[in-house]
């Protein structure tokens, strides 16, 4: 029996290339108890024929976490859903997404959106193969196919197979042309377009993404949508993670201190157990005094000196030191 996707986290931090590695999500997990967290999107190939340990690897503590996978061969896909499920992923989200050039010379990633049928072959392949839900994370379209009708036949065609979980980015891609950082920038955003397809299947579980900054924005999108997806907000202003968690749920804001130094005990056990380095955690919490006075120098601490500094808790406590003087 498939098993439906679980609707509890009404914030979910984006897959992000490079940045939502396991020590940003654990990180993030500090700041927001109830968020749902993705992985990178990591392809099939380096799965099933590289290193799966380095790639998938992650603390238990980041539950509820999902994996994105990239490709598009069925049999691939479903092997590669099940060895994250083993792991004990509680989520395989397929990425129909990213437009990058890489991405669609690997046939992956946006350009699937030309290619519903397929996608819905792997789909039921990947749900074949694991018993934790599979979701899709798509565009509102791409190139010159952008209206509704467009969208509605993605979404038809792969809710057919019984998947009933979607993350829509709320702007088109463009495949050509324009760069991954102008194909988030650039095409206008159509929240009208992902409101009809929630409207039309109210049985589905639509998560909205792409421009969702503020917590008035995550609060009027709540109205219409399941869920909101955040990205690059949450990645470069964190706190704002719990700043949302408190505006959902009542947690109580955290100390920014507290959450930095709790950060040393991670990085420690992470050096202990794989000899990584301070800085491969600390590049990740450069924003999070974003908006304060001494937020340069935190950042400049932290991203300069955690090459030099031989371990994290004089690292970190040089860090706030900035805010005690």
């Amino acid at each position: 029996m498939r098993k439906r996707a679980e609707n509890s986290s009404l914030i979910s931090v984006a897959p992000m290339i490079d940045w939502t590695d396991r020590h940003c999500r654990y990180f993030h997990r500090l700041l927001a108890p109830h968020a749902r967290l993705y992985t990178e999107m990591v392809s099939t190939g380096a799965i099933l024929k590289g290193d799966r340990n380095r790639h998938l690897a992650f603390s238990p503590a980041e539950h509820p976490v999902a994996l994105q996978l990239g490709g598009s061969a069925p049999a691939d896909l479903a092997a590669a859903a099940k060895i994250g499920a083993d792991m004990g992923y509680d989520e395989i989200n397929l990425n129909c997404g990213c437009p990058s050039d890489r991405v669609q010379q690997g046939r992956f990633g946006a350009c699937l959106m030309a290619e519903p049928q397929l996608v819905a072959d792997c789909v039921a392949a990947m749900q074949n193969a694991v018993p934790v839900p599979v979701t899709v994370k798509c565009r509102m379209g791409i190139d010159n196919s952008d209206d509704y009708a467009f969208l509605n036949t993605f979404i038809t065609t792969i809710a057919a197979t019984g998947c009933d979980t979607f993350i829509i980015h709320a702007r088109k891609a463009w495949l050509k042309g324009l760069s991954p950082k102008e194909n988030r920038e650039i095409p206008p955003l159509r929240y009208d377009i992902a409101a009809r397809i929630k409207t039309a299947y109210p049985h589905l579980t639509i998560i909205l993404n792409g421009g969702i900054t503020t917590t008035e924005a995550i609060t009027e999108h709540l109205k219409t949508f399941d869920g909101v997806m955040i990205g690059r907000e949450a990645y470069q202003n964190p706190y704002m993670l719990a700043v949302w968690e408190n505006a959902l749920h009542g947690t109580p804001l955290p100390d920014r201190a507290d959450i930095a130094r709790a950060m040393i005990t991670y990085i420690d056990e992470q050096q202990k157990a794989s000899g990584m380095t301070i800085h491969s955690t600390t590049r990740h919490m450069l924003g999070l005094y974003n908006g304060l006075r001494g937020a340069r120098q935190w950042r400049h601490i932290l991203g300069e000196q955690a090459h030099t500094t031989p371990d994290a808790e004089t690292l970190i406590n040089q860090a706030l030191q900035i805010f005690s003087d």
